[in-house]
């Protein structure tokens, strides 16, 4: 018998074909999420912030993947990586190395997708190529030749993955598959639906054939954010699914083994889903609260500087509302024990003076008081008014 029809017998759920259900909750979970990706996609929002929150999504993104393989690197070791300032101790080189690895391939697969607006389909060589970039110059402890298939058999716990003679068909089949079933098409608009579910489809099958001796989970996951991107997917939810997997791991490899025992992917499918929705409501509210800053900022300005005050006093009062959280309310004798920047701000004035800036803040609708003598800052002035179960509501500190 042919390698590969004995191994497809042998491995019933490598299947090359749909087995998996989408229920009417992971039907209404895509299409939330759909309407997210377009707003964030239209969603103003300044340069500096989108560079940073891109930061943050690719150190996430790298720091989750990673882990869920067992690298211990924090987020903030990552993110001194991702600036080039670590200063990682000799003993964790290698998960530096792995990590470095990572935010490179994301990084290289940004630029080539959005930067250069490349889209190519998935095909043997991609993934090879994926995998030469998570294995760069680790060395003999990473149990691969970094962008070649596996010589040899492994086994994944109880897991034992195909034989590797049958390797480079399955990943042919598969990329071919995926190409077909998903209608792949460079020039045409990609399906939310159909890009998240194919991203999640491939990331199993990966795991399934389990093509190198080392660092498939890695390159499967990468390969997710690849068509993920591909697809139109915002580069600042890069971490989102990497992030999730790790954050419940135990449901991760849970999904994992019950699809592989069954063949059946739709409950990988719903879990993953619903990880990404929770993601992209986050990130949708982080870039909305950003908004709304740089929205705030430019409303103190122009009201301060349509005011009749002197220079010094309103230099004052915008170095105070921008010492400020947005959504926090605040306590005057708490904020100056709790905020360096007020506290100088008003170190050498009398706490008469802070009363009256207090006062001319509220009098401005810059500033409302509460009930309980608390200060916050007045949203309403450049955030509608919403329904109480909606409203920002701003906490005591």
């Amino acid at each position: 018998m042919d390698i590969l029809q004995n191994e497809l017998q042998t491995h019933p759920q490598i299947c090359f074909r749909q087995r998996w259900e989408l229920t009417p909750d992971v039907h209404f979970m895509l299409g939330q999420g759909a309407a997210i990706v377009r707003s964030l996609m239209y969603l103003p929002l300044s340069p500096e912030i989108r560079e940073q929150m891109l930061r943050v999504s690719l150190v996430k993104g790298a720091m989750s993947t990673t882990a869920i393989e067992g690298n211990t690197l924090s987020e903030e070791e990552v993110a001194a990586i991702q600036r080039g300032d670590a200063d990682i101790p000799p003993s964790r080189k290698y998960q530096e190395r792995e990590v470095k690895n990572v935010l490179d391939a994301l990084n290289a697969v940004r630029e080539d997708v959005v930067g250069n607006r490349l889209a190519p389909p998935v095909t043997s060589e991609l993934v090879r190529a994926l995998h030469a970039q998570i294995g760069k110059d680790l060395g003999p402890e990473f149990q691969a030749v970094p962008g070649q298939f596996r010589p040899h058999e492994v086994t994944v716990g109880a897991y034992r993955p195909p034989d590797h003679r049958a390797v480079p068909a399955m990943m042919d089949r598969l990329c071919a598959w995926l190409r077909d079933f998903f209608a792949f098409a460079p020039d045409a608009p990609r399906d939310f639906r159909a890009t998240v579910v194919e991203a999640i489809v491939a990331h199993v099958y990966l795991v399934w054939i389990h093509p190198f001796g080392d660092g498939n989970g890695r390159t499967a996951r990468l390969l997710e954010f690849f068509i993920l991107l591909r697809g139109g997917f915002p580069d600042i939810c890069s971490h989102i699914l990497s992030n999730h997997y790790n954050s419940t791991r135990p449901e991760y490899y849970r999904h994992l083994a019950e699809a592989g025992r069954t063949g059946d992917l739709s409950g990988f499918i719903a879990y993953a889903v619903t990880g990404l929705l929770d993601g992209l409501d986050a990130t949708l509210s982080a870039a909305q609260r950003q908004q709304i800053r740089y929205c705030w900022q430019s409303h103190v300005s122009s009201t301060l500087a349509a005011s009749k005050l002197a220079a010094k006093p309103v230099a004052r009062l915008r170095a105070f509302l921008e010492s400020l959280d947005p959504f926090a309310a605040f306590k005057p004798r708490t904020l100056l024990q709790t905020s360096p920047k007020a506290a100088f701000l008003y170190a050498r004035l009398s706490s008469a003076t802070l009363v009256r800036d207090l006062d001319y803040l509220v009098g401005a609708r810059l500033l409302e008081k509460r009930p309980d003598d608390s200060y916050a800052p007045n949203l309403s002035a450049i955030v509608p008014r919403l329904p109480a179960a909606h409203a920002i509501r701003p906490t005591a500190g």
